[in-house]
């Protein structure tokens, strides 16, 4: 009974101590190599990481992941660029320095913490068409968001299949019922760097609800989740 009750103790402690691991190293990291720049979000245990220079789009890749406090371990769910990456684990030495982190042969600076109610990482379950709410059931197709510290990031994806359909970020704020995104990069069309996009938003239970016009000036009618991966 002592022993048995040694190890879930055993266990308890390598959980608190494993997520403490992800919590400490949350939030969004940028490093610039000229006009490159190179955006690492990470939080709820999901990690992107995009290039993109001034008006281009260069690649994004991604996942869930774990760190043990010296590595970062992601499994890749996709990448734009290498589909044959996507169901392989990548380990990468995770270097924290006060507020740098050296890591993928680059310095990265962690950026202002801006905490926001919408900050986590998100899955769509609905949407408008027809004045009607239509329910999107989880899938191996499916479209997040992750939001953290003020920047924001969409992936639509299929990992089952390796296929990657389009992802767009920048920053974004939340305040006072509005959302309001600036657009820093976009896979599928790059003349939409810069354009700005405000929307009505609401959260309740978990539940995100998103109104307004689409970067192609449609309206549109959303609601997102917060997901558990």
């Amino acid at each position: 009974m002592k022993r048995f009750s040694l190890i879930l103790f055993a266990l308890f402690l390598s959980a608190i101590v494993f997520g403490q691991g992800k919590n400490t190293i949350n939030g969004a990291y940028l490093a610039k190599d000229g006009n490159t720049n190179y955006l690492w979000l990470l939080i709820d245990g999901y990690s992107s990481y995009t290039i993109y220079g001034p008006d281009n789009y260069l690649g994004t890749s991604g996942g869930p992941f774990n760190y043990d406090g010296k590595n970062i371990n992601i499994k890749i769910e996709y990448n734009d660029k290498q589909a044959d990456k996507i169901g392989t684990t990548k380990t990468m030495a995770f270097k924290v320095d006060k507020d740098k982190v050296v890591a993928d042969g680059l310095t990265f600076n962690r950026l202002p913490a801006i905490k926001q109610d919408l900050d986590g990482l998100w899955r769509i379950t609905g949407r408008k068409e027809n004045e009607k709410i239509n329910q999107i059931p989880r899938g191996d197709r499916k479209t997040i968001k992750i939001l953290v510290d003020g920047y924001f990031q969409w992936i639509a994806i299929n990992p089952a299949e390796k296929r990657f359909f389009g992802s767009g970020g920048g920053t974004y704020s939340f305040k006072d019922g509005k959302y309001v995104e600036n657009i820093l990069f976009f896979s599928r069309d790059n003349t939409r760097v810069g354009a700005t996009l405000k929307f009505d938003g609401k959260v309740n239970n978990g539940v995100w609800e998103h109104s307004g016009l689409s970067s192609k000036g449609a309206p549109i009618f959303e609601i997102w989740t917060r997901d558990n991966k």
